[in-house]
């Protein structure tokens, strides 16, 4: 049997199997929680540092944890560990999205962020399975870059305007610029910009290279839209009652 860090693995990890299910349980649970108890949290100033310092814990611990595994193992490989995936950007956004508590972060981290730790979470490109400490990882960090823009929105009250949508598509594709720029360089494939992860995922239905970015992008703007929809839907509301 594989130790919880072995650098290798004789099984491999398989989407929807009790592990997977129950991290994602985790996630509807924890957010229905937050969401359940916003009114609660907001009106004490020690349970929200708590709960902002929990995230952060999960974002920041889990990863130190994996550039030191990188380190002890020696797979360390700057054409693979560099932390340049659309994941790991939007995990580095969320801790600072947490810590200065930024309006444009949070437009950014709540649609790219929530965004793709969702795809992660559902489509996992993951190869180590229950128990091993990547399996953690992988779980825990995306689950965190999801809460954290959820608990500014649901407790703080930040929300994301239309405008947020572009300001997140720019910024995504800078991202492309520089990471592609990046790829080219290290001979590497950061955020499958120059060919689709080997295993199943959402890109194994969206043609061949380079037509999948293409589908992507329109892909981004709809889920952006659709994850945008309930704050039209709840000013409207506001709006009626008021009148």
């Amino acid at each position: 049997m594989d130790s919880f860090f072995s650098p290798h693995t004789q099984e491999q990890f398989i989407a929807y199997t009790a592990p997977h299910l129950f991290m994602i349980a985790i996630l509807l649970g924890l957010a229905l929680l937050l969401y359940l108890f916003r009114d609660g949290i907001r009106e004490r100033t020690r349970l929200r540092t708590m709960i902002r310092a929990s995230l952060l814990l999960g974002l920041v611990v889990p990863e130190a944890g994996l550039y030191y595994w990188y380190a002890a193992e020696q797979l360390w490989n700057t054409r693979n560990t560099l932390p340049l995936e659309l994941c790991s950007i939007s995990q580095m956004l969320a801790i600072l999205l947490l810590v200065t508590r930024s309006r444009l972060l949070y437009q950014i981290v709540y649609f790219a962020g929530i965004g793709g730790a969702l795809q992660a979470i559902f489509t996992p490109d993951l190869d180590y399975p229950y128990p091993h400490f990547r399996f953690f990882h992988f779980f825990i960090v995306h689950i965190a870059i999801i809460l954290a823009p959820l608990y500014l929105t649901w407790v703080e009250r930040y929300r994301p305007t239309w405008k947020s949508i572009g300001i997140t598509m720019v910024f995504l594709n800078i991202l492309v610029i520089v990471v592609g720029g990046i790829d080219f360089w290290l001979d590497a494939n950061y955020m499958f910009l120059r060919h689709k992860p080997a295993g199943a995922s959402l890109l194994s239905v969206l043609g061949p290279y380079p037509y999948y970015l293409l589908v992507e992008e329109a892909i981004a703007v709809v889920i952006f839209t659709l994850m945008y929809l309930p704050f039209v839907v709840g000013r409207r509301r506001r709006q009626r009652r008021s009148v």
